[in-house]
């Protein structure tokens, strides 16, 4: 049975989009929620594009975004919650 995964990237942003990437071997749908914007960094952009490619959906929420009701949806209807 397929799950749906949800990575939550608050601290360590490039590492919860190396997870969600590692996440997607698994055959499993996963989607990253990003609280906060990301960093220009290479490592970052490396990442996003390992997701794209993977066509994982990547959402840009606020920093506060605990009290957005679309995330809220998302995290209610995830099977597994990672937040890192």
């Amino acid at each position: 049975m397929k799950k749906n995964i949800l990575v939550i990237a608050k601290r360590d942003k490039v590492e919860a989009l190396r997870m969600a990437a590692g996440l997607t071997l698994l055959d499993d749908a996963v989607s990253v929620a990003v609280l906060g914007g990301l960093a220009d960094a290479p490592e970052v952009r490396e990442q996003v594009e390992v997701l794209e490619f993977a066509e994982v959906p990547l959402r840009s929420y606020d920093a506060q975004g605990v009290a957005d009701p679309e995330l809220a949806r998302e995290i209610i209807a995830a099977d597994a919650v990672y937040v890192v």
